[in-house]
């Protein structure tokens, strides 16, 4: 596993230009090396505007060759606005030529899986055959909350705590809506490169934290490990609280 490797930026603008780069540069470089990138996608204000930038410059990305993930969505409708499938699509994803059956978007309240139980597991059946054959994700995008949240893992819960499965449901999140699919630790660290792109001074404690030592159950991204990079892109608020 890696060591953190923290970059602190100006502003918000600067982060999300540096973490559209960072995407850019990982999903090329992987498909120059093995022909498919694969990417797990984040939501949140600074997730999605890292989308659109990335839309704007693609950088030389084969959109055709991309495998598309998530680290969690909000079990609700399809068409409700809080989806981070239906965000990521507004922002990049209806908009370049991939190939549908490389996007692998996690269930929705109204589809075939109406049991969150049931469409994590279903999910979890598309992300071991990804890494059966692919071995790893080559990106893992992060966000994270105030109190050090990361996809749907929340402090002191049991999605946090969980040791082998890949994908659960979470049917009591702190924050709403309750019900919710996500990625668990194990699956974040069958990624090679990383990136938790964090902003804002609410999150500044919850980042000296997790880069002082703490124990994921504490503060779940502490826990979040590339097995090549894990980088923490910062703005100067969030990282006001790390040793100069």
């Amino acid at each position: 596993m890696s060591e953190p490797i923290v970059e602190v930026h100006s502003s918000t603008e600067d982060l999300v230009a540096a973490a559209a780069a960072r995407f850019v540069a990982v999903v090329t470089a992987a498909q120059a090396e093995r022909g498919i990138a694969s990417v797990v996608l984040t939501g949140g204000g600074t997730g999605i505007g890292l989308l659109e930038v990335v839309r704007k410059a693609p950088g030389g990305i084969d959109w055709s060759r991309l495998e598309v993930f998530w680290g969690d969505d909000r079990f609700v409708p399809a068409g409700d606005a809080e989806r981070n499938d239906l965000q990521a699509r507004h922002a990049l994803l209806d908009h370049v030529p991939l190939d549908p059956s490389r996007v692998h978007a996690m269930a929705a309240s109204d589809g075939e899986y109406p049991d969150p139980v049931e469409a994590a597991a279903e999910y979890s059946t598309a992300v071991h055959a990804h890494l059966a054959e692919y071995g790893a994700f080559d990106l893992h995008l992060l966000g994270m909350g105030g109190e050090g949240h990361i996809n749907s893992l929340f402090p002191h819960t049991d999605a946090v705590r969980e040791e082998h499965e890949l994908v659960v449901a979470v049917t009591d999140s702190p924050k709403p809506p309750p019900v919710r699919i996500t990625l668990t630790l194990p699956a974040i660290r069958r990624t090679r490169h990383v990136v938790l792109v964090v902003g804002g001074a609410a999150k500044a404690e919850a980042v000296a934290a997790a880069l002082s030592g703490a124990a994921a159950v504490d503060i779940p991204s502490a826990g979040a490990i590339g097995s090549e990079t894990t980088t923490w892109l910062l703005d100067e608020p969030a990282a006001a609280d790390l040793p100069r």
